[in-house]
């Protein structure tokens, strides 16, 4: 779910160009076809499981009082740690998704439109000072460039590089973030996706801000993908061990 209506005007400056290559007829019906149909999913998930903790919710407190933002968390733990940072709007976050200006990021654009957040036409499977550009432009512009860091397509828990650059340049912190449920499937893709069962109780865990120092030898960055790497499975762990504690 690399998770809503606004026009392309409130688009940030840095939005990519849409691809040339249009919308069949055939696709644009399929579209209007499975669209309302996984919107159902999303939103039976997110009424249906529970949210019983949400750990660290001061650090999300704290860096939103300072503006935008830089939500990371696994590919495979989209799903609740996007629906908390929705549930940020009334704190002054404006989430954001870059999403493929090419046809098939046409869905998840709609996806992301609809449930109240920005998107940005990117990809981050184009250059990485494209991505970075893109990134930094919608930082600039108020939003909050949620950044999956072993997506678009893995390594498992391999903490790319691109939300540290991003955090360097622009000086805004990292979010980290990870839920865990009670009862789960543990989906047999790359991402191993975590889709809790329905009716399911969630702990979300929230990890300190961090701004990455603008001096930084290669060597330091790597050091920082690797202790943020450490982070995101900390707090999937600490969420995991507060569903067995009393509530």
């Amino acid at each position: 779910m690399t998770v809503p209506d606004h026009s392309s005007s409130e688009t940030p400056r840095g939005e990519a160009t849409r691809s040339s290559r249009r919308l069949s007829l055939l696709r644009r019906l399929l579209y209007r076809l499975a669209f309302p149909i996984a919107m159902l999913l999303v939103r039976f998930w997110w009424l249906s499981c529970r949210v019983v903790r949400v750990l660290g919710d001061e650090h999300a407190i704290a860096a939103l009082a300072q503006g935008p933002i830089i939500p990371v968390y696994w590919h495979g733990q989209q799903l609740f740690c996007v629906r908390y940072l929705l549930q940020q709007r009334a704190r002054g976050l404006s989430l954001g998704f870059l999403i493929s200006p090419s046809v098939d990021g046409e869905m998840p654009a709609m996806s992301a439109r609809l449930m109240g957040a920005k998107v940005v036409r990117g990809s981050s499977n184009n250059t990485g000072a494209r991505a970075l550009r893109d990134y930094y432009v919608a930082l600039q512009d108020g939003v909050s460039p949620a950044i999956t860091p072993d997506g678009p397509s893995g390594p498992l828990h391999v903490f790319k590089p691109g939300a540290v650059l991003v955090s360097q340049l622009s000086g805004r912190p990292i979010l980290p973030l990870a839920f865990a449920a009670n009862r789960y499937w543990r989906f047999t893709a790359w991402d191993r996706f975590l889709l809790p069962w329905p009716f399911a109780r969630i702990v979300v865990a929230v990890g300190a801000p961090r701004i990455v120092p603008k001096r930084l030898t290669a060597e330091a960055l790597a050091v920082w993908q690797e202790e943020m790497a450490l982070e995101l499975d900390g707090l999937y762990r600490r969420a995991s061990e507060s569903l067995t504690s009393p509530i």
